[in-house]
């Protein structure tokens, strides 16, 4: 025990602190796992799109079983259209008809550039109630040139035949109307006991002139 004791004491300062050197795939078994379990799961990335005029963005693959949580990131979104908002939908048949039954919620925080106005606000207009419309995941947003939208969604186990595949998202987008920014809050279930397997984007009037869209798997902690 001596000398694994004074091997153990080499790999600390004065202090008590851990060395750099002592954190490795030796002396922890493995770097990689430890940083997973610090993390909640390793996400890793499927595939990405770039928009371009797109009439819609599309992911037809590689949400399946074999991740449990599925995370969209949707990065400067430029909407070709001034004031008009990112939506999405589900498809259970691989694409060809996104249509999928949803509940949802939609709560959005706003404020302006010159401090004129500010609120936090429950949006009736902008939830569902058992409906196979899409869903918005922002605000209005503008179309100038240094206008856009960013932010996310996440879905839960979209391969389940048991349960409604949960859904959160969260984006923040800028509205030329004012110059607001507005941080808007989404939540809900696609009713359906079938797998989810398609996700499509798309503007709720004209295309997404530009931006870029991620596809993550994240694995269980």
């Amino acid at each position: 025990m001596g000398t694994i004791t004074r091997n153990a004491a080499n790999n600390f300062t004065t202090g008590g602190v851990i060395l750099p050197a002592a954190i490795n795939d030796t002396s922890v078994a493995s770097i990689s796992e430890l940083e997973n379990a610090a993390a909640g799961g390793a996400m890793n990335l499927i595939s990405e799109q770039t928009a371009s005029g797109s009439a819609s963005i599309e992911f037809t693959s590689g949400i399946d079983s074999t991740y449990p949580i599925y995370r969209f990131e949707f990065i400067n979104i430029h909407p070709s259209t001034a004031e008009r908002q990112l939506i999405f939908n589900m498809s259970t048949d691989g694409g060809s008809n996104y249509n999928v039954t949803k509940t949802t919620t939609f709560f959005r925080a706003n404020h302006r550039e010159d401090d004129g106005g500010a609120d936090l606000a429950y949006r009736t207009g902008d939830d569902l109630a058992q409906s196979t419309s899409y869903q918005k995941l922002s605000a209005d947003n503008g179309a100038g040139n240094d206008e856009a939208l960013s932010g996310y969604l996440i879905i839960f186990n979209p391969s389940s035949t048991t349960f409604v595949k949960h859904f959160i998202a969260e984006s923040n987008s800028y509205q030329i109307l004012q110059d607001h920014t507005n941080h808007s809050f989404i939540a809900g279930y696609g009713n359906t006991t079938s797998s989810v397997n398609a996700i499509r984007f798309i503007m709720e009037t004209g295309n997404i002139d530009s931006g870029t869209f991620k596809l993550y798997g994240i694995s269980g902690s």
